[in-house]
Parts: structure tokens; C-alpha cells; sequence
């Protein structure tokens, strides 16, 4: 039977989310120890994070196109979603690392993502009840700690990267069997549609249009920052000969992306006080900076290494759901399912290529060369936050707030 109350309901989606989630980075936090066992390169590396990605965008634009939030019951649509994602990363185990059905299996479960992030901020809207922007937040960040779960895994666990896969996909399952027990909090609404029809009418709308931009530059930089900061500091770590590098390299990775968390919640409760435009602006020029430094403080003193790496994991994520509310707030009613839809398929299709780019710089231009690339994608997103903040439409952000 469903539990009711708001508080229970609202924790168990976001730790359900959370649980679910560690899939996502489940073999990208065990890249060194694959790296050093079986060799794989810079491709088939990058293929483990990227190959999620493009999951995730075509499972997306399927599900909004055949309306499969729709049609499915929500709950059971998340928990197959997990089961399956679950068992497609478990079957890892079983197939060559440096193969081709490995990257099918981690496509397998990028698909199933779709399944699980949109639906779950659908179940926990039917709780809003005028704290929506908050809400938000509470998801993002639980995306945000779920990508890092698996770095704990890494240290909590046997340092044996196959007892790794088995405990994101064991949290996956148990996320999705406890999904079943969570009530809603009222009708949930319909998905919008996506429309291929109305791509140009949305694109012709500058102050939208700049929205996009932002957040196509913000993710350029957010999942190839997640996905390779680990590696950067593991060969830190070893450089200096430190004992057991691949522990503190997997601590510190947890903690590096995992208090984006905290940065995401901070994000959403000011972007609705002081501006989304104002938000967005600040988080990127501090991440972007951390981009352009990071990579040059690998013989740094420790703690001022990990330092800069802490404000760069709050600072890349604490923008993260803005971009969307922006859109929310900037496109017609009828146009929001499509808008968003567009929105994240492109940006998740250009963080594919900054990706597999990091690890090709790095070889020929070191960290510094590849994390001052992703510097980029913050300083595109800036300039269009900020002429998007120079036009009259930004008045419908944030109450007036722009």
C-alpha cells in the first residue's frame, strides 16, 4: 500500500531518484581501474559516459513524442525504467569492457533514464504546492548525488570495479520496488507534446532562443567536467605517490560533484529571490573560471586543489534547472513540452562532443589545455544570460525579477 503525507512522499522520490541514478556514472567512476586492467583507450573511455547521453536524449524525445508518460502509470513506469537500466548495467559483467555490447549496454540504460529524471519531477510536481522552484531544486539534486554515489561505491565496497557495477545496480532495484510504495500528491498533468511542427516558431523566438543558448553552454561543460574529474584526480593523486590514490581520488570525486547538490538547492532558492538571469550569470562565470584554472593545479598543494574542484562542482550545477524555468517562463503554453524537449536534446547532444573531446586535448595539451576548453561553453552561456537579460521579455522571469 502507498504511504501518504507530503514530507514522506516528496523524501522517498528524491532518495528513489537518487538510488537510481548512480547508474548514470557507474562505470565512468571506475575508468582507472579499467584503464589500468584492460588497457581501453581515450574513445571507448568516453564512450562510457557518452553512450548515456545518447541514450538519455533518444529516450527523451520517444517518450515525449509517443507520450509515454501519458499513457503509463507513472510509478510503474519509473520502476521498469530502473529494473531495466539496472539489469542492462549489471550485464556489464558479461560482456568485454573494451567491446562494442558493452557501449549497447550503457545505451540501454541512458534510454531507460528517460524513464526515471522527467517522471520523477513529474510525481513530485503533484506535491508543489507553491514551492515548485524548490521541488526542482531537491531533484537536480538528487541528480546531482546520485552521479556521485558511485565514486562512494568505489571506496564503501572492495576497491574491485565489478563489485561497483553490482552496487549501483543493487540501489537501482531497490529503487524501484520502493518507488511502487510512494502516493501522489494529486492528479498528475498531462506531458506536452512534442511537436516537430512548431521547431521553427520556437527558434524564432529571440529571448527563448538565448535561454537555449545559455544552457547549450552550460552543457558543454557540466557532464565532461563530471565525467573526467575523477581521472584528473587520480593521476594527481598518483603523481605524488600518495598511498591507495584510487580511494582518495574516488572520495574526493564524490565529494567534488556531490555538493553540487547543495549548489543546485542554493541555485533554485535564489533564482526565484534575485533573478534567474542574475543566477545563471554569477554560477557560470565562477565555473567557468574554476575551468580555466582547474586543470593547472594538478601539482598544486592538495587543498588548495580540492578547493578549487569544490567550488567548481557547486558553481557547474547550481544553474542546472534554471535554464529550464526559463524556457517554462519565456515559451507560449502550448509550446513548453516541445521547447524543453528541443532544449535538452540539443544540449545533451553537444556535451557528446565536449566529452570525447577532453580526453584528446589531454593528451596532447595536458588537463590544463582540456578543462580550459570547457571554459567555453560558460562564456558563450554568459553572453546570451546576459543579452537575454537586456531584453524586455526577461520581465516574465521570476516574477519581474529577470
Amino acid at each position: 500500500m502507498a504511504r501518504t503525507g507530503k514530507t514522506f512522499a516528496v523524501s522517498m522520490i528524491t532518495v528513489c531518484q537518487l538510488m537510481a541514478l548512480a547508474l548514470w556514472f557507474s562505470a565512468t567512476a571506475v575508468l582507472p581501474q579499467l584503464r589500468a586492467e584492460f588497457g581501453i583507450g581515450a574513445l571507448q573511455s568516453s564512450l562510457f559516459t557518452s553512450s548515456v547521453l545518447l541514450g538519455f536524449v533518444l529516450g527523451t524525445v520517444v517518450s515525449a513524442f509517443l507520450g509515454l508518460a501519458d499513457r503509463i502509470e507513472p510509478r510503474r513506469f519509473w520502476a521498469v525504467s530502473a529494473i531495466i537500466a539496472a539489469t542492462a548495467n549489471i550485464l556489464i559483467l558479461t560482456v568485454p569492457v573494451d567491446g562494442v555490447f558493452v557501449i549497447v549496454l550503457r545505451l540501454i540504460t541512458g534510454i531507460c533514464m528517460a524513464g526515471i529524471y522527467p517522471i520523477g519531477m513529474k510525481m513530485v510536481a503533484t506535491w508543489s504546492r507553491g514551492d515548485t522552484g524548490f521541488l526542482v531544486g531537491l531533484l537536480v539534486g538528487a541528480l546531482t548525488m546520485g552521479s556521485a554515489l558511485p565514486h562512494l561505491f568505489a571506496v564503501a565496497v572492495p576497491l574491485d570495479w565489478r563489485w561497483v557495477i553490482v552496487a549501483a545496480s543493487v540501489s537501482a532495484y531497490v529503487a524501484g520496488f520502493a518507488i511502487l510504495f510512494v502516493q501522489l500528491g494529486g492528479v498528475i498533468g498531462k506531458s506536452p507534446r512534442f511537436d516537430p511542427s512548431m521547431v521553427g516558431k520556437i527558434w524564432a523566438n529571440k529571448p527563448l532562443r538565448h535561454a537555449c543558448y545559455g544552457y547549450f553552454g552550460h552543457m558543454w561543460e557540466l557532464y565532461a567536467m563530471w565525467g573526467w574529474i575523477g581521472l584528473f584526480l587520480y593521476g594527481s593523486f598518483a603523481g605524488r605517490l600518495i598511498e591507495n590514490p584510487g580511494i582518495w581520488s574516488a572520495l574526493s570525486t564524490f565529494a567534488i560533484v556531490g555538493v553540487g547538490a547543495f549548489g543546485s538547492l542554493a541555485g533554485g532558492y535564489y533564482a526565484d529571490r534575485i533573478g534567474r538571469t542574475t543566477v545563471t550569470i554569477a554560477a557560470m562565470v565562477f565555473s567557468g573560471t574554476c575551468a580555466l584554472i582547474a586543470g593547472a593545479f594538478g601539482d598544486a598543494p592538495i587543498m588548495l586543489l580540492i578547493l578549487v574542484c569544490v567550488v567548481w562542482g557547486i558553481s557547474v550545477v547550481a544553474d542546472s534547472a534554471q535554464f529550464s524555468s526559463c524556457v517554462i517562463e519565456l515559451a507560449d503554453p502550448h509550446q513548453v513540452g516541445t521547447a524543453l524537449t528541443l532544449q535538452n536534446a540539443i544540449g545533451f547532444l553537444i556535451a557528446l562532443v565536449s566529452i570525447h573531446l577532453v580526453p584528446v586535448i589531454a593528451d596532447f595539451a595536458g588537463w590544463w589545455g582540456a578543462f580550459a576548453m570547457l571554459a567555453v561553453g560558460p562564456l558563450f552561456g554568459t553572453i546570451a544570460m546576459v543579452r537575454l537579460r537586456l531584453m524586455p521579455e526577461s520581465i516574465q522571469l521570476s516574477g519581474g525579477k529577470r
